[in-house]
């Protein structure tokens, strides 16, 4: 319903509903996520009455915000909702993720475009890292999303380059659904090159902001957005990260929202793993080096224990070169899967992962099946 027709003929419910939606989405566009000024203010008096206020620049208090008061046209932002395919959430609607009402500065509303109902914010972990990520990292990234969406978790991540990507990249070739919140409106990819990768997110996961549609990403919006992140899930991983990276904002959000908080080791002459390196010496983050380790720390008691320790696959098969090692650890135990998604997981191209299963093949270890490739029986019951 058009908000410029509420209260004509309808519940009184049904009223006070748009008026809250009204404001909401007035108040996600004129004021920034983390306003410390603002905040206390709107928190105090409600979002309608906060709107009000704001709106009419009451007392003359909120002079900062007439400039984007006066460009706001909610019918417009409401139209390119509808347009875009988004679905517009807030708090006390089905849908709503309700982690983010632990957040200090929570989002007045969120952007949705993709299958929410699919998401079980309960099993979810983020996996976070920096842009400049190096093979290691990516390789370890994409793992992670892999092994953790095949275990029933939903990755999410930021969709930036580098360790984003990866764990996107990862939990899709699980062909499972992934999360990727978005510092700009659900309807901006960025970065513009990921695209397609945003594309195939929101077909088979989902696509979230606290920017309306239209709305471009700016610097503030991308430390905004990290909270989210780390409320919306049971507990944020984070695989590389420099002393100064992005990442670690993410990471102090968890800290703070009291979530489970873990981080990869790195070599200690790589810059990249500066910053995990350091969480880990000062016991803020937990040691963790694969995907099972991750589930059991946010698995409810008596849950968690769902894989063998990867370090067990790596002694049984030491004696392999390092990319048929790391195509062969890349493969599901009982399922099949493809030379294009071997290549994601374990860090490599196609060419390589090819030339891997052909001597996998000839020593026996893996098998050719309709599906593509898969273990052989022997490797999975031996």
């Amino acid at each position: 319903m058009n908000v410029s027709e509420a209260g004509v003929g309808v519940e009184a419910h049904q009223v006070r509903q748009d008026a809250e939606l009204s404001a909401r989405v007035a108040l996600s566009v004129v004021v920034e996520p983390m306003d410390t000024k603002l905040a206390p203010l709107i928190r105090e008096l409600g979002t309608t009455r906060a709107w009000s206020a704001i709106s009419r620049n009451e007392g003359g208090h909120f002079d900062r915000c007439q400039p984007r008061v006066q460009a706001l046209d909610l019918d417009q932002v409401l139209f390119n909702t509808h347009q875009t395919g988004a679905r517009l959430l807030f708090p006390g609607l089905p849908g709503w993720p309700a982690g983010l009402d632990d957040l200090e500065f929570a989002p007045f509303a969120v952007w949705a475009r993709g299958c929410i109902t699919d998401i079980d914010w309960a099993r979810s972990i983020a996996v976070v890292g920096s842009r400049a990520a190096t093979s290691y990292g990516l390789h370890v990234a994409g793992e992670l999303g892999y092994d953790l969406a095949s275990s029933g978790y939903t990755v999410v991540s930021g969709a930036a380059f580098g360790i984003d990507a990866a764990a996107h990249r990862g939990a899709l070739a699980a062909d499972v659904a992934t999360v990727a919140v978005l510092a700009g409106g659900v309807d901006r990819p960025y970065p513009v090159a990921h695209s397609q990768l945003l594309d195939q997110i929101r077909a088979n996961g989902l696509v979230l902001s606290e920017a309306p549609p239209g709305a471009s990403p700016r610097r503030e919006r991308f430390l905004a957005r990290n909270r989210l992140i780390a409320a919306l899930t049971t507990g944020t991983v984070v695989v590389e990260a420099g002393l100064r990276s992005g990442a670690l904002s993410s990471a102090g959000h968890a800290e703070r929202l009291g979530r489970v908080l873990a981080a990869v080791p790195g070599p200690v002459t790589s810059a990249a793993s500066a910053g995990t390196n350091a969480w880990i010496r000062d016991g803020r983050a937990v040691l963790v080096s694969n995907a099972a380790q991750c589930v059991e720390l946010v698995a409810p008691v008596g849950e968690g224990l769902l894989a063998p320790e990867r370090d067990e696959l790596a002694l049984v098969y030491d004696d392999l070169p390092e990319v048929p090692r790391r195509v062969f650890e890349s493969l599901p135990k009982t399922r099949t899967t493809t030379v294009d998604r071997l290549a994601v997981i374990a860090g490599v191209s196609g060419q390589e992962v090819m030339a891997a299963l052909g001597s996998l093949e000839l020593s026996g270890r893996v098998e050719r099946s309709a599906g593509g490739w898969r273990r052989s029986r022997q490797e999975v019951t031996g």
